[in-house]
């Protein structure tokens, strides 16, 4: 009860006191780290604490009672029989250090992996995209490999550990009967009731010495995991107070005066450098510029994300490279509470980050630190619809079926880019706060929604000091001044006019790059090569048998559906799933046959030793030289059972460790690899959050671990204890043992049977608690800018204490079920079947990359019945591309998001699809992908049904930019070379992919050049930067297909150009398909669809549609920059 309580009070702390640290500090910590630290750490705690910990004190009382006993009988007899108690406190002395040493190092590396396979499921489509599978699955088992290579170590050091401890208990019983004969030979004491209670008490001692031992293990492993929580705990916090309301009036300037900065992660690389801004009160300021000049930095500053002088250094470098001011009425912001500063703020992030809850929570945390934010349920309501309609919102919202009660899923997964964006607007503004900051709020709409939502955003901001960075120029045309940035500084400032009238400026660059062609012109004729093309183009067709790839038998087995996993979980019984992951362990046999041997040969002692002892006893009965003789032999036969017990501990404690250690690797491996293996669906579920997964990841291997190391051991001493005793009991005295045994014996295996059987169901619910709090945690932990834009701190902890409340209830029931000292593995085997359910069902419904099908047809009229795949020789680079009458629903969705739709992409052209958030345009892109499968009708690649090519190859022709760029922990170089053999890509290749994507000088300007790390999630980069890199990214892969979801929203209008000119003139034959806001990146198309509702409305080129002066017509006029 206590150990529970304990656990969920430090978890929270913990996050509490994270919270509190700097962003910073929390930039370098990747999120799996915090998943594992409150699963694996808390557990190792929590287990620390436990029962276990109340083993440990009792045993320590007994130990001191039974020796003032033994003392008052006979203090000499005590001593000398103490002297094994002296070995066996050297043994835990000497060993605890070393084993708790070895237990960081195996906890650090477990972190990292923790953070590995969190990014891989956050990114788990960008990972599938480049067919990285194998490669993130590479990376983690070298991690897990490490680790378990720590773990061998400590083979040696458990055998040491009991050993020496089992060899001195028994030893010490021959010592005691060999010394109390000297005594009684020489009337030290009178009779045999001074020996017998003396010995009693010692065979008390010692044997609560043997139940300290796993207790004591458990205790040292708790200190070090409460050490890893204190040391985050008891961190030294910035100083977050200052001034409020009542000293700040928030009516004036914002000025920034010669600052100077460099990220924590590049200190020694300028993003601002002697920057000199003033933002005017009430007015509206955009900040404009080529990607990487300081635009979001500005954000972070006046956020207070990073200080400029709160907590600087002394060193002179770093104060080179940090310096500077920023000032509003006449006071340093940092003298300000940053709470109450924050919450004058409304931010809307270029990468909106939604919590995975209901469209209303969501949208509720934008009251939190506000008078609104305890008023009734309808104010609030009535508060949150307004603010949605201002952001255009509320339309789309009601329009879905649960309407704002609707799940968004983990990071808002379920909506799309621009209905994402929207929620993030009205959230923002639903506080009126005094100061709005957008940065890059409408990249992710569509025209139409841009411009109402530009209006919404215009009118909330009258009278409101705003600041607006932007790429896309149409948004700040109104803007009371527009500010040019270029390598930390101030080079042009104006409105639009003005800026406007310089033609030799930045801004008249910038602002004619985004130009669109308003009027419709003749269409050119082809060139002879696109004629050429286009009377020429492969037509790929399946060869004759002689020249295909037959499927091998492995692959031509349907893959089964996550319906099947579910049904599967739910059909496999806990102790039949934990059986099985045993019996799968051949190699494994022979040592558990040498600890079942080694296991008998201890638990056989006990039989033998109370033989022994009623001969010991018996044997005083004689005197002299008779009794001497008589004892020296049966203490010598006790000495050598002491032998035989010190020599299968050591075995036990080697081979134990080595078994439990490579199991965990083993099955953690495998867990993670047939994680990875799901589709796409699979991660869409509530239940399968990245942070979810990474918590069972860390737990569930590790359950295996306890219960088949020493444990287990010492479960199989426990059962050969009881049969040997209860045969020699039988043998000597059959009818007193049998009474004993009926009396005692069914109570004490009912009771453990209903222990074990409770432990089960409470381990499952507790579990899932900490399962879903793990989540939540990391969730808002990868979300801190979200969390701290929105000062919802205390409202997170305070949502994850709630998330632990059914801890404080159950404990009750639980405590009242703690009987009976073997019964203390009750734990272990409730917690690893539950864990050996849920990686046996993991093993369902996995779809590997070279499986030729994701998942069943869902209809029987769409399968064909096809044993061949497309032959790699054959494919060319380019493809033609058709959709034939295709519908789609998502698994978490009722309403069909394509109905219908037809078109055919011919090999070479490059195509775009246009029209409002929610049409359907980036579920194009799914498809392609094959992340999941049509309802209904049919995509043809190359004329071949893409369900019946091989997955792998399949991807291996396509590269994806997404409109949230997906980067890992690791370098530039690891990154730009995620979904290719690094061994085939030379430094020439490397830097021209970097060089097409407008990144290489950059990259080369750091001091690592190419080896410079990220950071998690590529924080160390501007929104600009990480684009071009996974642009970098798609480009070395040498794809036919380029599929590019907004690729280039985050990217200035000189580098968009220049990106853009790159794909074009680098084309050679590739496909190329767009998905596009910005129709100045498409109007270069050969063929672009409209999409409106899941249909495509129009199609055509540039010119022709806008002849056409429909829906196109329309979105190019809302986007005109003149």
């Amino acid at each position: 009860m206590c150990s529970l309580r304990v656990s969920a009070a430090i978890r929270l702390s913990y996050l509490d006191a994270l919270f509190k640290q700097p962003i910073s500090v929390l930039d370098a910590l990747p999120p799996g780290q915090t998943a594992a630290i409150i699963t694996i750490t808390a557990n190792v705690l929590q287990n620390g604490l436990s029962e276990r910990l109340a083993t440990l004190i009792q045993a320590i009382s007994v130990i001191l009672t039974a020796l003032i006993i033994a003392c008052y009988y006979s203090w000499a007899l005590t001593l000398v029989t103490s002297s094994g108690l002296v070995v066996i406190a050297f043994c835990y002395v000497f060993m605890t250090p070393i084993v708790v040493k070895r237990i960081q190092q195996i906890q650090d590396v477990e972190k990292e992996a923790s953070g590995v396979a969190n990014d891989a499921f956050l990114s788990i489509r960008m990972i599938a995209a480049c067919g990285a599978e194998s490669k993130v699955v590479e990376t983690y088992n070298r991690l897990v490999d490490q680790a378990a290579a720590y773990g061998h170590k400590m083979s040696s050091i458990a055998a040491w550990q009991h050993s020496p401890v089992f060899f001195s208990i028994f030893a010490t019983f021959a010592l005691c009967f060999w010394f109390a004969v000297k005594l009684y030979l020489g009337f030290h004491f009178a009779s045999v009731k001074t020996l017998v209670i003396v010995l009693m008490s010692v065979m008390t001692i010692l044997a609560h010495i043997t139940a300290i031992a796993v207790p004591l293990m458990a205790a040292s492993h708790a200190l070090n995991a409460a050490a890893i929580f204190f040391t985050v705990i008891d961190a030294p916090k910035p100083n977050a107070g200052g001034k409020r309301d009542s000293e700040v009036k928030m009516n004036d300037d914002i000025v920034l005066e010669k600052v100077n900065f460099a990220y924590p992660t590049r200190p020694d690389v300028k993003v601002l450098n002697g920057l000199d801004l003033m933002i005017p009160y009430g007015k509206t300021t955009a900040i404009v510029g080529p990607s990487g000049s300081g635009k979001s930095t500005v954000v972070g500053l006046l956020q207070r994300w990073y200080q400029l002088d709160g907590d600087m250094s002394t060193n002179p470098l770093t104060l080179f490279f940090r310096n500077g001011t920023i000032k509003t009425e006449g006071m340093n912001i940092h003298e300000i509470d940053l709470t109450w500063w924050r919450s004058q703020i409304g931010l809307v992030q270029q990468d909106p980050f939604l919590f995975n809850d209901t469209i209303l929570k969501n949208l509720e945390l934008g009251l939190v630190g506000t008078e609104w934010e305890h008023v009734g349920t309808l104010e609030k309501r009535q508060l949150i619809e307004q603010a949605c309609r201002e952001a255009y919102a509320h339309d789309f919202i009601t329009a879905l079926p649960e309407g704002y009660g609707t799940q968004v899923g983990d990071n808002g997964i379920k909506l799309s880019g621009g209905q994402r964006q929207r929620i993030a607007i009205a959230r923002s503004i639903v506080k009126n706060p005094k100061i709005l900051i957008f940065d890059e709020a409408t990249s992710a709409l569509d025209v139409a929604s841009e411009r109402i939502v530009q209006e919404a955003l215009e009118k909330v901001s009258h009278n409101r000091t705003t600041i607006i960075i932007a790429h896309r120029l149409s948004t700040i045309q109104r803007a009371d001044n527009i500010v040019v940035l270029a390598k930390g500084r101030v080079i042009q400032q104006g409105t639009h006019k003005s800026l406007l009238a310089d033609t030799d400026g930045a801004y008249w660059k910038l602002v004619h790059a985004q130009q669109l062609v308003q009027e419709a012109k003749a269409k050119p004729s082809l060139p002879p090569w696109e004629r050429f093309l286009t009377e020429k183009r492969l037509s790929i067709r399946t060869s004759i048998v002689s020249d295909m790839e037959l499927l091998t038998p492995m692959e031509l087995l349907t893959i089964s559906t996550e319906d099947d996993a579910d049904k599967a979980g739910m059909e496999g019984r806990l102790f039949r799933s934990f059986g099985t992951l045993v019996m799968e362990q051949k190699r494994n046999l022979g040592w558990y046959l040498v600890m079942l041997l080694t296991a008998a040969g201890a638990g056989s002692s006990y039989a033998i030793q109370s033989y022994l002892f009623a001969r010991l006893i018996t044997s005083f009965g004689l005197w002299g030289d008779y009794l001497r003789k008589a004892t020296n032999s049966l203490c010598l036969m006790l000495f050598v059972v002491a032998i035989g017990v010190g020599l299968c501990y050591f075995v036990l404690g080697w081979v134990s460790n080595m078994v439990s250690t490579e199991t965990k690797s083993l099955y953690r491996k495998e867990y993670f690899r047939n994680i990875v293996a799901k589709p796409i669906s699979f991660f869409d579920k509530e239940d399968n959050s990245a942070g979810t997964l990474t918590a069972r990841l860390a737990t569930d291997p590790t359950q295996l671990q306890q219960l088949l190391g020493m444990n287990m051991a010492m479960v199989f001493i426990s059962i050969f204890n009881v049969i040997g005793c209860t045969a020699i009991s039988i043998y000597f005295g059959w009818k007193f043992a049998l009474v004993v045994i009926a009396a005692s014996m069914p109570i004490i295996l009912g009771s453990g049977y209903y222990r074990v059987r409770h432990e089960v169901k409470f381990e499952s619910r507790n579990n899932e608690v900490f399962s879903e709090s793990a989540k939540f945690a990391t969730e808002a932990i990868r979300a801190i800018r979200t969390v701290a834009a929105l000062t919802l701190e205390k409202t997170i902890c305070s949502r994850y204490l709630k998330s632990l409340l059914y801890i404080n209830t159950a404990d009750k029931l639980q405590g009242s079920t703690a009987a009976g000292q073997w019964l203390s593995f009750g734990p272990n085997i409730a917690q690893v079947t539950a864990a050996a359910t849920r990686i046996r069902n993991m093993r369902a419904g996995a779809t590997h990359p070279h499986s030729r099908v994701s998942t069943r047809p869902t209809r029987p009229d769409t399968a064909v019945s096809s044993r061949y795949r497309i032959p790699l020789a054959t494919i060319q680079k380019g493809a033609d591309i058709s959709f034939r009458d295709v519908w789609f629903t998502y698994p978490t969705r009722p309403n069909p998001v394509l109905k219908g739709i037809s078109f055919s992409i011919r090999h070479g052209q490059f195509a775009a699809f246009v029209g409002p958030s929610g049409s359907g345009k980036t579920t194009i892109i799914s498809l392609l992908e094959r992340f999941y499968e049509a309802q209904y009708g049919s995509i043809l690649y190359n004329s071949d049904d893409i369900r019946f090519i091989s997955l792998k190859r399949h991807r291996g022709q396509m590269s994806l930019v997404a409109q949230e760029p997906s980067l890992f922990r690791g370098t530039i170089r690891s990154n730009i070379l995620l979904g290719v053999d690094e061994e085939t890509v030379t430094d020439s290749m490397l830097h021209s992919a970097c060089r097409d994507a407008g990144i290489h000088d950059f990259i080369s300007s750091l001091p690592q050049g190419y080896e410079t790390d990220v950071g998690t999630s590529g924080v160390a980069l501007s929104g600009g930067q990480k684009q071009r890199l996974s642009i970098a990214r798609a480009l070395v892969r040498d794809p036919s297909v380029l599929l590019l979801d907004e690729a280039t929203s985050s990217l200035d209008s000189e580098t968009e150009r220049e990106v853009q000119e790159v794909f074009e003139r680098t084309a050679g034959g590739r496909t190329m398909i767009v998905v596009a806001h910005r129709l100045a990146t498409v109007q270069r198309a050969d063929v672009i669809f409209v999409m409106q509702e899941g249909r495509i409305v129009e199609r055509g080129d540039h010119q022709s549609l806008l002849a056409a002066r429909g829906w196109y017509w329309q979105m190019c006029q809302a986007q005109a920059m003149l």
